[in-house]
């Protein structure tokens, strides 16, 4: 999932380069909201492994 978030920041900074402002939004906003998906996502893992030992 990291992978896709940071394609995506990839995506908006080419984008923002190139002047297409709407796009390079769209892909930042996409790239935050699996960014913190993942975020939560790593936290709950990290949280099992622990309840696990």
């Amino acid at each position: 999932m990291l992978k896709w978030t940071l394609i995506f920041l990839v995506i908006a900074l080419i984008a923002a380069i190139f002047g297409f402002g709407g796009i390079a939004a769209g892909a930042a906003t996409i790239a935050k909201v699996i960014f913190f998906i993942f975020l939560v996502l790593f936290v709950i893992s990290l949280i099992m492994r622990l309840a696990k030992r």
